[in-house]
C-alpha cells in the first residue's frame, strides 16, 4: 500500500507539471519533460515489481528521475532549434516518442538533381550544428528522400549523396560523426503527391532525426 501511495504521488505531481508554453508559438503544449518523468516512474516501479523488488517506490522515483531528465534535455533541446530554425524554411518538431525531428526541403538545401549544399544554407546548418555540439547526449538519424521522377536506383544514389553532404557538413562544424547515421530512402518515402511538382518538391528533402539517449550524464 505504501508503494502504491509514493507511485501515485510521483505521478501526480508529473501530471501537475505536464504543460508548458511553447515559446515561439506562445500556445500551451505538452511538457515532455513531465510526461517523461511519469514513464520513468511507472516503468521503474514495474520492473521492480515484476522482477520481486521490495523497493518499488524508490525505484519508481528513480526512474522519474531519469525519464525526467531525458525529457527536459530534448524538450529544451527541440526549444532551442524552433528558435533557431525560424524564418529558415526547415521545420522542427518534436514526437510523442521525444525525438525531435527536422525537415529540410530539396528547394533550400541543394539545387535540382544536385548534392552540393547551397551556400545560402550553410549559416542554418551552422546554428544547427552548433545545438548539436551543446546537446550531444543523443544520437542523429539523417535520411535522404527524392522524388520519383527518373531512374529509382539513380534516385537512390542521389539520396545518398545528399545525406551525406550534411552530414559531413555538421562534422566538419564540431559534430562528431559516430553520433551520426545515414540513410538512403531515395523515392520510396514520398509525403505527398508526386503527380504534381507541388508534391515532388516536398518529397525532394532531408530529414534529420535526433534520437532521445537511454540517459543523460
Amino acid at each position: 500500500m505504501r508503494n502504491q501511495l509514493m507511485i501515485a504521488a510521483v505521478a501526480s505531481s508529473m501530471m501537475l507539471a505536464g504543460c508548458a508554453t511553447d515559446p515561439t508559438t506562445g500556445q500551451t503544449q505538452i511538457n515532455k519533460g513531465a510526461l517523461g518523468a511519469l514513464a520513468g516512474g511507472l516503468g521503474g516501479a514495474a520492473i521492480s515489481k515484476a522482477t520481486g523488488g521490495e523497493k518499488t517506490g524508490r525505484d519508481a522515483a528513480i526512474g522519474a528521475a531519469v525519464g525526467g531528465g531525458i525529457g527536459l534535455y530534448m524538450q529544451n533541446q527541440a526549444n532551442k532549434l524552433k528558435q533557431q530554425m525560424q524564418g529558415t524554411g526547415v521545420s522542427v518538431q518534436q514526437n510523442p516518442n521525444g525525438n525531435i525531428d527536422l525537415v529540410m526541403p530539396g528547394s533550400i538545401t541543394f539545387a535540382f538533381d544536385d548534392a552540393t549544399l547551397n551556400n545560402a544554407f550553410k549559416p542554418t546548418l551552422d546554428k544547427l550544428a552548433s545545438t548539436l555540439v551543446e546537446y550531444n547526449q543523443n544520437t542523429i538519424t539523417i535520411a535522404g528522400h527524392t522524388d520519383s521522377k527518373g531512374d529509382a536506383g539513380y534516385n537512390m544514389n542521389l539520396s545518398q549523396q545528399r545525406a551525406n553532404a550534411v552530414a559531413s557538413y555538421l562534422s566538419q562544424r564540431g559534430v562528431s560523426y559516430n553520433r551520426i547515421q545515414v540513410i538512403p530512402y531515395g523515392e520510396s518515402r514520398p509525403v505527398a503527391n508526386n503527380n504534381t511538382e507541388a508534391g515532388r518538391q516536398q518529397n525532394r528533402r532531408v530529414e534529420l532525426t535526433l534520437n532521445a539517449p537511454q540517459s543523460v550524464n
